[in-house]
C-alpha cells in the first residue's frame, strides 16, 4: 500500500521524468526497502509520516540511515505533508542533492519550504 505522498512523488520520479534519472520504488537494499532509490547516484529518497517524529521513530531512522550510508548510499528525507503540499520544493531539494553528488546525507526529514 502506498501513501498519497508516495504516489504524488512517484508521478514525478517514474519513467526518468526527473532529470532523466532512473528511480525505483520500494527497492530492497540490505534489510530495508527504500521508498525511492536512484542506483546510479546511490541516492535514497524517504517520505516520512508522523510516526517518524517520535523518539523511537527518529532512532530507527538514524540506524537505518547509518546502515544505508555504510553501503554507500546518501539518504534524503521529506515529510509526507511536504511531498503533498510543497511538491515543487521537495523536487527542488532533490534536484540540488542529485546535482551535488558529494553532498552529505540529510539525517532527518526536512521541511522543504523552510530550507530554501
Amino acid at each position: 500500500m502506498h501513501t498519497d505522498a508516495e504516489r504524488r512523488l512517484w508521478y514525478h520520479l517514474r519513467g526518468r521524468r526527473f532529470l532523466g534519472l532512473n528511480f525505483r520504488r520500494q527497492h530492497p537494499i540490505g534489510p530495508y526497502f527504500a521508498d525511492f532509490a536512484c542506483l546510479e547516484l546511490r541516492l535514497i529518497v524517504e517520505l516520512d509520516g508522523g510516526q517518524h517524529n517520535s523518539t523511537a521513530g527518529q532512532w530507527h531512522d538514524a540506524v537505518r540511515s547509518d546502515v544505508l550510508a555504510a553501503q554507500g548510499y546518501r539518504v534524503i528525507r521529506f515529510w509526507d505533508n511536504d511531498a503533498l503540499g510543497n511538491t515543487t520544493g521537495v523536487l527542488e531539494a532533490l534536484r540540488r542533492m542529485a546535482v551535488a553528488p558529494t553532498s552529505r546525507p540529510v539525517d532527518g526529514p526536512i521541511e522543504s519550504h523552510s530550507c530554501w
